[in-house]
């Protein structure tokens, strides 16, 4: 089949220029007879017309044709379950510029890239050139859960450990960072959007509505926690376990197994390890309600420190201004992250108010962090919200990029 160039240029060896001279002319009395300087004039004519033509089709500096190329930006199609990507928390978009051979064709890009390349004239403004189609995004892939060797047998089911070679769940399970090209370090804000599980319906359309690097807060109830949870990973969202704890309002009851500071210690932890165990690839723990739990020393010590023992974070959500999560971690060597604002209105204006008053603090300390509810208001304005984050000069990072351990826990001023 004739491509483009081969019309063009069939039609360009129709016109006088590409027709020896006078071939194309009847003859109109007998043959003459040339001279060898004439033969040579001619030839010479020949030559000249031809590289004239030829350098008006265009030329690249190897002597080939070349062609014009349109590129378009579409959104992606679901990825295909992918191989786990390699250790540590930070990964950088492939490079596959390598493997493209340097006169590739449509399908080599494809295989090369994975970028859709069709020819095409949508548009008019390049005749017959390639389309390359790019994602908008690059796909982020999170490493399998569970992953075997950070699994353990609990009374209940399985646990998370860190595993032989120290490898940690809050490490391995995390979203991994995609590293600037310029090598800048904008500001960055995390989100926690809690009470996924409860609801299917709801969960679903934060895992679908909201960007990949929101963290997604799973309480331990639910009859579709592991199927849900591995939808969320699916789509980027690492995730944490809501653990419920014992609240001032005497009304509160959040469900069995809370942990209660009229336990001892062996009936917190065995509370605690049955939460735990609801489901796998989660990065850490925060709690939910819990204000008095929270401000129990004896209460809370173990709980934490089981929670480092593990290899997990532990995620202070800011509903209580008495807890102890803070000094606590530092205590008991666990990584932390303490949220700066938690959001919990159902107006969208003061939704937005909040929401901006985050990203405020993002700028001011160069990080911020902030906790939520699932609710339907708060994932519609928290997706309008992140959507134009980046143009800000914000970038919207996972929970763990921001956790810290030991003496680093008390540097971070509390708002």
């Amino acid at each position: 089949m004739k491509g483009p160039e081969q019309d063009e240029f069939d039609s360009l060896s129709g016109s006088p220029l590409h027709a020896p001279l006078g071939l194309n002319q009847r003859r109109r009395g007998p043959p003459s007879h040339l001279s060898a300087r004439q033969l040579a004039i001619g030839a010479s004519v020949v030559a000249v017309v031809g590289i004239s033509v030829l350098v008006w089709r265009g030329k690249d500096s190897n002597g080939e044709p070349y062609a014009v190329a349109r590129i378009e930006r579409v959104a992606p199609e679901k990825p295909a379950a992918a191989a786990p990507p390699a250790a540590g928390p930070v990964a950088t978009a492939p490079d596959v510029t390598g493997s493209i051979p340097p006169r590739a064709s449509g399908a080599e890009v494809e295989a090369a890239t994975g970028v859709k390349v069709t020819r095409g004239t949508e548009g008019g403004d390049v005749p017959a050139g390639l389309i390359i189609q790019v994602p908008k995004t690059f796909d982020m892939q999170l490493t399998p859960a569970p992953d075997r060797r950070l699994v353990e047998k609990g009374p209940y089911g399985p646990l998370p450990k860190i595993g032989a070679d120290g490898s940690r769940p809050m490490e391995v399970y995390a979203r991994p960072l995609i590293n600037r090209a310029d090598g800048r370090a904008p500001a960055k804000l995390a989100l926690m959007i809690g009470g996924m599980g409860l609801n299917i319906a709801l969960t679903r359309e934060a895992i679908n509505q909201l960007p990949g690097a929101v963290t997604l807060g799973f309480a331990p109830y639910g009859s579709e926690l592991d199927s849900l949870v591995a939808e969320a990973r699916s789509a980027g969202h690492e995730v944490i376990l809501q653990s419920p704890m014992e609240s001032f309002g005497e009304s509160d009851d959040p469900g069995p197994f809370v942990l209660k500071t009229s336990q001892d210690k062996g009936q917190i932890v065995d509370n605690l390890r049955w939460q735990m165990s609801r489901f796998q690839g989660y990065i850490g723990i925060a709690g939910f309600l819990g204000a008095r739990f929270t401000a129990s020393e004896p209460a809370f010590s173990p709980v934490l420190r089981e929670i480092g023992q593990r290899g997990l974070l532990y995620l202070d959500d800011a509903s209580s201004p008495r807890s102890l999560a803070r000094s606590l971690s530092q205590g008991a060597n666990t990584a932390f992250v303490g949220a700066d604002l938690l959001i919990d209105s159902r107006s969208a204006d003061e939704i937005d108010v909040a929401l901006a008053q985050l990203e405020s603090m993002a700028r001011d300390k160069g990080m911020a962090v902030g906790t939520a509810s699932g609710l339907p208001i708060v994932m519609e304005r928290v997706a309008r919200f992140t959507k134009t984050l980046e143009n800000r000069g914000i970038t919207l990072v996972p929970i763990s990029a921001l956790a810290v351990r030991g003496s680093a826990v008390s540097s971070r001023t509390r708002r």
